[in-house]
Formats: C-alpha cells, sequence, structure tokens
C-alpha cells in the first residue's frame, strides 16, 4: 500500500473543513497520548514527527513517572512520532477534527520504540506469518457508564442504575438514549461496531466489534475504549473500563475471540473430521493458551482491582480450563464450525490494552502451535472447581511473577518489553501497598 502524500491529504481536508487533525497512540497501560495538529501543519508533522517525552509511556494515571529503563535514568529522552495517514478519519462527535494513529520511533535508531505496544503487536503477528498463519480477532468489551452525583462516595453513581437489565434494549434500561447515539457515531467513526446492549449490571453496557486482522483488531479496540470516553465527556458523563469499579457489582469483561487464516484464507482451525470439528491446529493453540494463562494474566488483567473481579460465582473465569460452548470456562469454543471456526479466551478484562492483550493471546497460540502441544479433556458442567482445574494467579502480584518467569512468552514479546511493563506494574504494586484505603479506615478506626 502506497503512503499518502500529506498534500493531497491536506487539500482533502480542507474541502472536509477539518482545521485540526488529533494525533495518538497508546501508551503502555493504553492510555491515549497525542497532540492536535492544525491542518496545514500535517505535511511537517509527517516529514519531521512531532516529540514527545519517552517516559509518558512510563507515567502512572496519577501523573507520576515510574522509574523504567530508557525514561529517568537516560535522561528523560525523546520519541518521536509520525502520523500514520492511512488511519485517518473525522471524529463524528467533534466537527472540524480528524484523527489518526502515530507511529513512535527511537529518534537516535530510527526503530520503532521499544514500549510501543502497537509494534509489539506487529512483531508478535511476524512471527506467526513466518509459520504460514494470520491471526483473526474480534474484541468484545463492557464498560460502565456513570453520572456526576457528589453524594455518591467516589462522586459518581451508575446510570440508569436498575437491576435485571441485562440483554434489553430502548429507553427501559436506557432513558437518555446513550446507546442508539453512541452506536450511531461508532459506525460513523467506521471501526466495525456491530451490536450492543445492556450489560448484567447497573450501568453497564457491552458493544461488539467485527473480527479482522489482528492488528486491525486491536487498533479498533482501542479507538473503541478512546472513543467510547470521549462519547461519555461529551454527554456530561464518565464511561470506565475498570475492571471492577463497586463492590456490588460485577466487573467488565474483555473477552477475545481468536482463530487464524492459512496462507490461502482458509480457517486453520476448522476440520470436520477432527474431534469436536477442531483441527490439531486449534488444540495446539488451546493448549498454548491454557499453558501460558498465569503469565497472560498480567497482560489480561493489568492492575491492582482486576483481581477483585475474580472468585466463585462470578461468572469472571479464575480457573484454567476450556470447554465446549461453555460460559463458565476460562477459555470457551462457540459452537460455530467452518469459517466460524474459533476460539474464545475469556480471562481478560476490560481495562486491558489492547494492543498488549491480542499480542498475548496470539504469542501463545503461536507457542502451542510450535509446541504441537495437546490440551487436556475440556469441561464437563459448571465449572469453577478447584478439583478440577489449576487456580489462575488471584493477585497482580502473582501474575507479574509467573510472567517474568515465563521464558518462552518472554522471548516472543521480547525481553525489553516484559522488563519494561513488569517494572511499571511493580511500581504500581509498591504504591497501592503503602495507601491507606477507605477498607482499612472503616475496618479499623472506630474500635482500634
Amino acid at each position: 500500500m502506497s503512503t499518502p502524500d500529506p498534500e493531497d491529504v491536506v487539500a482533502t481536508l480542507v474541502e472536509q473543513r477539518i482545521e485540526l487533525v488529533r494525533l495518538s497512540y497508546p501508551d503502555l497501560i493504553g492510555v491515549d497520548r497525542g497532540r492536535d495538529i492544525l491542518t496545514h501543519h500535517l505535511p511537517a508533522a509527517c516529514a519531521h514527527g512531532l516529540s514527545f517525552c519517552r517516559a509518558v509511556y512510563h507515567t502512572s494515571p496519577r501523573g507520576d513517572v515510574v522509574d523504567v529503563a530508557g525514561g529517568l535514568d537516560t535522561g528523560l529522552p525523546d520519541i518521536c512520532v509520525r502520523p500514520d495517514l492511512d488511519t485517518l478519519v473525522p471524529v463524528p462527535w467533534e466537527p472540524g477534527v480528524a484523527w489518526c494513529l502515530g507511529e513512535p520511533v527511537d529518534p537516535a535508531t530510527g526503530l520503532p520504540c521499544p514500549e510501543s505496544p502497537r509494534d509489539l503487536l506487529r512483531r508478535v503477528v511476524a512471527d506467526l506469518a513466518a509459520e504460514g498463519l494470520a491471526a483473526v480477532v474480534g474484541p468484545e468489551l463492557e464498560y460502565f457508564l456513570l453520572d456526576r452525583d457528589e453524594t455518591a462516595p467516589a462522586g459518581w453513581r451508575r446510570y440508569a442504575d436498575v437491576t435485571g437489565q441485562v440483554y434489553t434494549v430502548g429507553r427501559k434500561g436506557d432513558p437518555a438514549g446513550h446507546l442508539p447515539a453512541t452506536l450511531r457515531a461508532l459506525d460513523a467513526l467506521g471501526i466495525g461496531a456491530i451490536s450492543g446492549n445492556r450489560e448484567f449490571d447497573g450501568g453497564q453496557f457491552e458493544i461488539n466489534l467485527s473480527h479482522s486482522a489482528a492488528l486491525d483488531a486491536a487498533d479498533r479496540a482501542w479507538r473503541f475504549k478512546t472513543a467510547i470516553k470521549e462519547i461519555a465527556h461529551a454527554e456530561g458523563r464518565l464511561a470506565t473500563f475498570m475492571a471492577k469499579p463497586f463492590n456490588d457489582t460485577g466487573g467488565s469483561g474483555f473477552h477475545v475471540h481468536v482463530s487464524c487464516v492459512d496462507t490461502e484464507g482458509h480457517n486453520a482451525f476448522a476440520d470436520p473430521s477432527g474431534a469436536h470439528g477442531l483441527s490439531d491446529t486449534a488444540r495446539h493453540a488451546i493448549a498454548g493458551l491454557l499453558e501460558h494463562a498465569p503469565a497472560l494474566a498480567a497482560l489480561l488483567n493489568p492492575t491492582v482491582n482486576s483481581y477483585k473481579r475474580f472468585g466463585p460465582d462470578t461468572l469472571a473465569p479464575w480457573l484454567i480450563d476450556w470447554g465446549l460452548d461453555n460460559r463458565s470456562a476460562m477459555l470457551r469454543v462457540p459452537p460455530e464450525r467452518g469459517v466460524g471456526t474459533r476460539l474464545e479466551l475469556r480471562l481478560g478484562d476490560a481495562s486491558a490494552n489492547p494492543y498488549l492483550a491480542v499480542a498475548g493471546v496470539v504469542a501463545a497460540v503461536l507457542l502451542g502451535i510450535r509446541a504441537k502441544a495437546a490440551p487436556p479433556a475440556p469441561l464437563q458442567g459448571y465449572g469453577y472447581d478447584r478439583a478440577r482445574a489449576a487456580v489462575l494467579p488471584m493477585t497482580l502480584s502473582g501474575s507479574l511473577d509467573a510472567l517474568a518467569a515465563d521464558t518462552a512468552l518472554t522471548e516472543v514479546l521480547g525481553k525489553g518489553f516484559v522488563t519494561a511493563f513488569v517494572s511499571y506494574k511493580r511500581d504500581e504494586l509498591e504504591r497501592f501497598r503503602r495507601h491507606v484505603t477507605d477498607w482499612e479506615f472503616g475496618e479499623y478506626a472506630y474500635h482500634l
């Protein structure tokens, strides 16, 4: 594909009355970082790039710069980010603005920035391509929509907080019409939104995205999360993809549907003559995902809060198992076969960085295929029985230890990335360890 000529792009944007181009890229945890560019300055930005401090990759949600190699230790050097004009699209909810993804590189080497989640996924996809396969991914994300309420403990209450609204549509469960308006905006954005509904808990929604090549799917999932938060802000609300924002509700998941196609475009997971209609390749992929699940938890459940979503009767997977059309298993094989044959990894929560989540899943699939590993028998009946399956790490600390110890997965993801990610997240653990929580005050202050 030829690179668009920036001057031609500017001429088109002027015709569309686009005055600003919003350049953004994901940091290590998936926060969108970027800069607005006046349209007539776009060619210069393409030619020379825009400078950002590399430590933005290592900046916490509270604005602290974490001491990760390549940041503070090297004097806070720059990275250079150029617009990817192939990703340029008008922003439906902000007239006069177009949005494109950025390509971060190290100006000293001209190579992709080591912490770039998008380039990490590119590398993993290339490794799978060397096996003659390409991953096809369908992201499935949930989120909570909140209204401002100064009387609520955190200053926010759940929007339209009525129980029993799962799989409902219309004003009964969505009196302000958030979902139809959001679906229209996402459709205009062109990120493959298909459908949406109210989810299990009050104020919770799910919107489904179409399946596509792994990098494109991660691009769309990341833009989806960014867009949902922007649309909510425009409504005067807050949308959160936090794993479990409230004690009295469940959490929000990030399910990753994955299949592989061969060089001729045939679904490599399908085999009508194989057990359960699955090919050997699919069985190897299942085994790889099961084997590397403890390490994957660090990427798909990446916060202290993530592990408060786990536990018996939560419908969030916390055992390492797989099943045929069984939603109580960590890895579900949906009932479709033929071109629709795929795996659904239900491990992740919505706080995960889509690029890292997809990269981890594809890497585990690749390792299973390379090893020609065989999975155990599928789960029968309702799961969540410790006697039948191993338990996932139940804390962020445990999953980080598992990631650091998984040498095979580290080799695919890259030691530099894994070291940076683990260092960043262990700082989060240390900050949480020192923080006095509301629970502690309520538990101890009066009586002790």
